[in-house]
């Protein structure tokens, strides 16, 4: 099936998650603007890697054989029917209610008086000063629109010639989008009252003092989305992060992509837009309503728990004592490896203590480390300076390519140089995804290694949002391995073959493919065979491929996939034995696990079935040979396809159905992230 069309379905069941009362009010605002920030990103990169290919002439077909024309030409159409439900989900069912809750979005013309006033001296003090209207005549271009920039688009009329004039304002970026509006609840039993004044409404009842003498005929807003993806010619360049900023400043001058309109805009400012900015009329979205939805996160920071998701405490793991009495971590993993599943697991608890008692032991040498994506204020960069400056070795392999991430992995990058850590780029023409630590402790006469490897990055903030798996051990044939595929990172090591890992980009798909086939000849050997796959996309024609072999053995395969699936199950003859399922909650799904049964092998890992993972990138999968850590990664997978969990089932038609069905009692449903969550707490109410 095609991918770009199973994405959009992707962000369809994030808009359905908006669109279900029974989520908490402000969770249903959140999904709302989710969804807007995904669109943003599908179009910077994906449909500008289709437009690019279109224009260049490029006949390069998808793996369901569509050209990127006709690709283009389904986006667009389906785009246009999910932004039109987008707006109406937020106009008519989140908006009214909260409005209902005290906590109100409001134009101009519903303020008071006072109200007005009060606004009107905030906008003379703070925000009339940084606005720049540029007007657009013979002797003023058409302004450069930068991309994801909110802007009015104002036409005036010279007061004295009667003639009319076309002038952008930009709404400024670096304020917020909402301006709040004090209010007091009308009863003492209603709850504190939040209003929030959209910024363009504040500046377009202002637009009077801008075009002084003019007279306003109609002010419009519009957006424009630019190609975001960048492409570093890194084996001609001989410093990779002076490339990677080069392209960065030239990023913001991408070519558009889609254009967002108000739903209320002239066809003749409309045509103006297009004829400027050379956007063809296929990539217009016209939006009922507020532009860019992404603005309700700020919404969603509303003190009033009552209309969120009851907050979650992440445990600390038992091998790690408690979270007031720690136990020494490398204690903790001389007695047995360790399996920590975020957020449900405490992240600083775990991983980030793991590596802050490296950095302050004075038995470690040495840390080596991959960085992917972190938080602004990672205590992880923090921890590696501290190591570094207290004399140990210290390596970082800090992917600066990290889509969206360059210009952060870039600061931190110098940051650890500066203090003395060796900062390597990786590899020419691959990204470095894998998520892996490796500490060298001295102890006694000998050397001992000790690993992390993980499904998510090493950043504290996203740890509690998205699920994600990782192993920590003192495996030797772990640390052995670790030490080989840092080397080839660092060094001019061409190992490929690992004893205990699978490492991409040789070595993943083979030995996923390897396995798959192992299973279905354990089958025809009378063994009790099962496939169970998790992860965030599956679209490698070779994987799928394996996949419906397994399925025409008989061999039952069982796939939770957050996203993207090429893969067409409950097709008779071919993959009828295979069921897909995506799960959406409170947390982002991220982990990718694989489990064979009649091998009894589980693994995790950081890629994805995805050409870009198995090809391009550096990517590490780990088995979980531990049989109690094992049954850990079975508890996941028997939750997340137990008949009465809620999913969405994917169907041979390419449809998404929601489950379970009505034959399951509701009172039986069950929630996948909830039960986890008291799994790890049951005490949890």
């Amino acid at each position: 099936m095609n991918r770009e069309l199973s994405w959009l379905d992707f962000n369809a069941r994030v808009l359905a998650a908006a669109e279900d009362h029974s989520q908490p009010l402000l969770e249903r605002a959140k999904f709302l603007a989710i969804f807007s920030s995904n669109l943003d990103e599908f179009y910077m990169v994906r449909v500008a890697g289709l437009k690019r290919r279109a224009e260049t002439g490029l006949s390069v077909r998808s793996a369901d054989g569509l050209s990127p024309t006709e690709q283009l030409e389904m986006i667009a159409a389906r785009t246009q029917v999910l932004a039109e439900r987008h707006a109406r989900v937020f106009l008519d069912q989140v908006l009214p209610a909260l409005t209902a809750e005290g906590i109100a979005i409001i134009r101009w013309s519903e303020l008071e008086d006072s109200e007005k006033q009060r606004l009107s001296g905030y906008f003379q003090d703070q925000v009339f000063p940084v606005l720049t209207p540029l007007a657009v005549d013979p002797a003023h271009p058409f302004p450069y629109i930068s991309g994801l920039s909110l802007n009015l688009a104002v036409t005036v009329k010279d007061s004295v010639t009667g003639g009319e004039h076309f002038a952008r304002v930009k709404v400024p970026d670096n304020v917020d989008r909402f301006v709040r509006v004090r209010r007091t609840p009308a009863t003492t039993q209603a709850p504190s009252t939040a209003a929030f004044l959209p910024m363009e409404e504040l500046i377009a009842a202002h637009l009077d003092q801008l075009f002084p003498g003019m007279e306003v005929v109609e002010q419009h807003s519009f957006r424009i989305t630019r190609n975001a993806d960048l492409e570093v010619e890194e084996d001609r360049d001989e410093d990779l992060l002076q490339a990677l900023e080069r392209e960065l400043a030239r990023r913001r001058f991408g070519s558009p992509v889609r254009l967002e309109v108000s739903d209320d805009m002239t066809e003749h400012m409309l045509d103006l837009l297009l004829r400027e900015l050379d956007v063809d009329p296929a990539d217009v979205i016209q939006v009922p309503g507020l532009l860019d939805l992404s603005c309700l996160w700020q919404v969603y920071g509303v003190d009033r728990p009552n209309l969120k998701d009851a907050p979650y405490v992440p445990a600390t793991p038992p091998a790690f004592g408690e979270r007031e009495t720690p136990r020494n971590v490398f204690a903790a993993l001389r007695e047995g490896d360790v399996l920590v599943h975020h957020p449900y697991d405490s992240f600083s608890t775990s991983v980030q203590r793991f590596i802050e008692q490296a950095a302050a032991d004075p038995q470690v040498l040495a840390i080596k480390q991959t960085l992917y994506r972190t938080s602004g204020d990672s205590p992880i960069v923090n921890a590696l300076i501290d190591a570094a400056e207290a004399g140990k070795q210290v390596v970082a392999l800090v992917e600066i390519k990290a889509r969206f991430d360059e210009q952060a992995n870039i600061k931190w990058a110098r940051a650890l140089e500066q203090a003395g850590v060796h900062v390597v780029y990786g590899l020419v023409g691959l990204k470095t995804h894998c998520k892996t630590c490796l500490v060298v402790r001295r102890e006694g006469a000998t050397i001992r290694r000790y690993c992390h490897i993980g499904t998510g990055n090493y950043n504290p903030k996203t740890a509690r949002l998205y699920e994600d798996v990782g192993l920590l051990t003192a495996a030797p044939e772990i640390g052995a391995d670790l030490t080989d595929l840092f080397n080839s990172l660092t060094g001019y090591s061409r190992k490929a073959n690992y004893r205990n890992l699978l490492v991409a980009p040789v070595g993943v798909r083979a030995g996923i493919i390897e396995r798959i086939e192992r299973e279905i000849e354990l089958a025809r050997q009378g063994e009790k065979a099962r496939i169970r796959l998790k992860a965030n996309a599956i679209v490698d024609e070779q994987v799928i491929d394996a996949l419906y072999r397994a399925s025409q053995a008989g061999v039952p395969v069982e796939i939770v996939v957050r996203g993207i699936c090429g893969l067409r199950p409950g097709v008779p003859g071919m993959s009828e034995n295979i069921e897909v399922r995506s799960i959406l909650g409170r947390y982002l799904e991220h982990s990718r696990i694989l489990h064979f049964q009649a091998q009894n092998e589980y693994w995790i890992g950081s890629a994805d079935m995805m050409h870009r993972n198995l090809d391009r990138r550096v990517e590490v999968l780990a088995q979980v040979k531990d049989p109690k850590l094992a049954d850990q990664l079975g508890q996941v997978f028997d939750s997340a396809t137990h008949p009465a969990t809620r999913c969405w089932v994917l169907r041979a038609d390419g449809s998404w159905e929601a489950q379970p069905g009505p034959d399951i009692p509701a009172e039986e449903i069950r929630d996948h992230q909830e039960y986890l969550m008291r799994l790890r707490r049951p005490d949890r109410q």
